[in-house]
């Protein structure tokens, strides 16, 4: 079972709730049972342990309490599986330990555009499907730090391919990383509606969720 947790204390996107449909719609194809919430108060270390991954749907800002700090952590360092999804990284700025398990901090991001992105390992259950050069419209999210280095970068997006970007010539776009005990996996995509009804961005994060749920396909 996995939770899709999309609880918002800062902007709220419009695409939300796209994306618990078509979440929901991948985990039925591959009978996959899900819960849905946007109550803080399902972390505790005992729920928890029922989800083999728990997906932040652009949540943000600051969503957690001590309490509920503590019981995500536990998860982790109990093998749980995190998924971040665009504004995941818009989320909990003021704690450390979040940014580490999502790899980078949102900084800020241009208007909506269309962009090149490139696959960096094609290997992946959320790569292997894509184009080497994969052009698609999002909104394409700075950092605060390159997270290169302490993740394993699945995708880059080419600066020169659209206006607004601030990281220069590697501009890391998704990823993923055993973090402490547990598995993340973040990809800087899915602003948009649109997003959720893109066969290869359903894909991509289908391949996400089922490394960080640790899913055998």
């Amino acid at each position: 079972m996995i939770l899709i947790f999309s609880k918002t204390a800062g902007y709220r996107h419009a695409s939300i709730e796209n994306g618990i449909a078509a979440i929901k719609q991948l985990a039925a194809t591959h009978h996959v049972e899900v819960q849905v919430s946007e109550d803080a108060a399902f972390f505790t270390a005992e729920n928890l342990a029922r989800y083999r991954a728990v997906i932040f749907l652009n949540t943000s800002g600051n969503i957690f309490d001590d309490d509920q700090k503590a019981a995500l952590k536990h998860y982790i360092h109990a093998g749980g599986g995190y998924v971040g999804v665009h504004a995941a990284s818009d989320t909990e700025h003021d704690w450390p330990w979040y940014g580490q398990l999502v790899g980078a901090f949102f900084t800020n991001h241009p208007q909506i555009a269309q962009a090149t992105v490139h696959v960096d390992d094609p290997k992946t259950s959320s790569t292997s499907m894509l184009p080497a050069q994969w052009v698609r419209t999002d909104e394409w999210y700075n950092f605060q730090e390159n997270p290169r280095g302490h993740v394993h970068v699945l995708l880059t997006v080419d600066e020169k391919t659209y206006q607004g970007g601030t990281m220069g010539s590697d501009h890391p776009l998704a990823w993923y990383h055993d973090f402490e005990e547990g598995r993340s996996w973040y990809t800087a995509m899915g602003h948009t509606p649109e997003s959720y009804s893109e066969p290869l961005f359903l894909a991509h994060l289908w391949g996400g969720i089922s490394y960080a749920a640790n899913l055998k396909e």
